[in-house]
């Protein structure tokens, strides 16, 4: 059985010796109102985090999709690394690149 009072911070309570009086500072109060409101935005951010999991985890993947070997669609030169070594690895660069 307590009684809160939430304009002079304090709680009071029956104890076995009389009333016991447990005070507050209006600081105290506010980080603890901040310390609140950032743990209820965790909550529903990791709420939101789960429905989208499953939404995602829900849908059917598209049949018509599938993994294809890059091919580039413009023009492309191809400069070997090590020229000594033409077969080994070579940098394709884009032709129609700009000047800059």
């Amino acid at each position: 059985m307590a009684v809160p009072n939430y304009t002079y911070l304090k709680l009071k309570m029956s104890g076995p010796n009389g009333v016991i009086t447990v005070e507050s500072t209006y600081e105290h109060a506010y980080d603890y109102d901040i310390e609140c409101i950032k743990y209820t935005k965790a909550l529903v951010e990791a709420e939101t985090l789960i429905v989208n999991l499953d939404r995602l985890g829900s849908e059917a993947p598209d049949s018509k999709r599938r993994a294809r070997t890059f091919e580039p669609t413009e023009a492309i030169k191809l400069i070997s690394i090590d020229p000594t070594c033409p077969n080994d690895r070579a940098l394709r660069i884009g032709t129609t690149l700009g000047s800059k």
